[in-house]
C-alpha cells in the first residue's frame, strides 16, 4: 500500500531533524551549534475508509484534511 491520500495525492514530504551541541548564551555557556543533519520524512495521516464510490462500496486510503473536508462519501455500516 503507498503512503498516498487516494483523493488528493497527498503523500511523504521531506525533512531534517537537527543535532546541537553546546549550552545555550544565557545559560552562561558559548552557544549552541548544528553537529549534524539527518534526513527524515514526513508520513501524511492516511486512514481506511469504506466509502460510497458511483453507487458502490470500496475501500479507500484518504487522509484526515479530505476526511474532514467532507470529500469522502462515508457507506453506512
Amino acid at each position: 500500500m503507498s503512503k498516498r491520500c487516494e483523493l488528493c495525492g497527498k503523500g511523504p514530504m521531506a525533512g531534517r531533524t537537527y543535532t546541537r551541541k553546546g549550552k545555550a548564551k544565557k545559560e552562561g555557556g558559548v552557544g549552541r551549534h548544528i553537529a549534524r543533519k539527518n534526513i527524515r520524512r514526513f508520513m501524511p495521516n492516511l486512514q481506511s475508509v469504506r466509502a460510497l464510490l458511483n453507487g458502490a462500496v470500496k475501500k479507500l486510503v484518504v487522509c484526515t484534511r479530505c476526511i474532514k473536508k467532507g470529500r469522502v462519501a462515508r457507506a453506512a455500516a
